[in-house]
Order: C-alpha cells, then structure tokens, then sequence
C-alpha cells in the first residue's frame, strides 16, 4: 500500500496541471472575445456616427439648394431676393427643429442661467429686473437637448442712484 501513495501525488499533480492548462485555454479565449468585441463595438459605434452625420448632412442639402438659387437670383428685385433669404431660412429653422433644436423666442421671458447667457444689462424701470429685453443671438434646444444658450440682455430695473427713467 505504500507505493499506491506515492503515485496518486503524482497523479493527481497531473490533473491539476491539466485544469490549470485548460483553465489557462479559456481565460485567453475569453480575452481574445473581449477584444474582438471592443473592436466591433468600436466599428459599430464609428458607421453609426457616419450614417447620422450622412443623414444630417443630406438634410441640409435643400437648404443649400435654396441659398444657391437665391444667389442666382440677387439681380431680381430686392424685396424678392428677400422673400428668398426669408423662405431659405425658414426653411433652415425647420430642419433645426425637426433635428430637435428648435429655436428659442425668449424676449420679455426671465433670465434663466442655465438656457440663456447675458451679454448685456441696460436700465429699464419698465421692465421687471431680470427680464430678457433684447436678444442678440437666440438659443436653439432646450434641457438637455441644447444647441446653445441665446445670447441675451437683462433689465436691471431702475438704476440704483436712481436716475433712471
């Protein structure tokens, strides 16, 4: 019964080898999936992109089109070169909004911080302190979705050492 001891160490090293083996087999296989899968995750992600900013870019082409027949046009008479610029950019503000970006109409509303950007404030004792009087560059989204904040100028009310209007 003795040599019987001996021999099972051995043969039960030789398993354990093997496990470790196989073991060893499945973790590389494992590692290779997993950067196989970045990698098509990365191709994936990168034809996504493409394709949308393809399908933007096919959107504003009628809004090209358009500037382009409207320059073709600038001999005509100015209030129908005019119309034209209008219509273009009527047109442009509809794809921003369908894109999801609709522009903000924002004067005589409330300065708000996180959708608007002061450029300016101007006494005004008609006005409420803090209300949007003029907007230089309007916004464009909302919450999350914005595009940019507008760009505006706030009242301050009445001026403080009160010379105001």
């Amino acid at each position: 019964m003795s040599d019987m001891r001996p021999e099972e160490p051995a043969e039960e090293d030789g398993g354990l080898a093997t496990k470790l083996a196989e073991l060893e087999d499945r973790w590389k296989r494992a590692l290779a999936d997993l950067e196989n899968y970045r990698k098509r995750a990365a191709r994936d992600a990168e034809r996504l992109r493409s394709d949308e900013r393809a399908r933007t870019a096919a959107e504003w082409l009628p809004v090209v089109d358009n500037l382009e027949r409207a320059i073709e046009h600038a001999g005509a008479e100015p209030d129908v070169l005019l119309d034209g610029v209008r219509a273009v950019r009527d047109q442009a503000l509809a794809l921003l909004a369908r894109l999801g970006y609709p522009r903000q109409d924002d004067a005589g509303r409330l300065f708000d911080p996180t959708r608007h950007e002061a450029v300016a404030t101007v006494p005004d004792a008609d006005v409420p302190e803090g209300t949007i009087v003029q907007v230089t560059s309007p916004g464009y989204g909302h919450g999350e979705n914005q595009l940019r904040p507008a760009q505006v100028v706030v009242s301050k009310g009445r001026q403080a050492d009160g010379s105001g209007p």
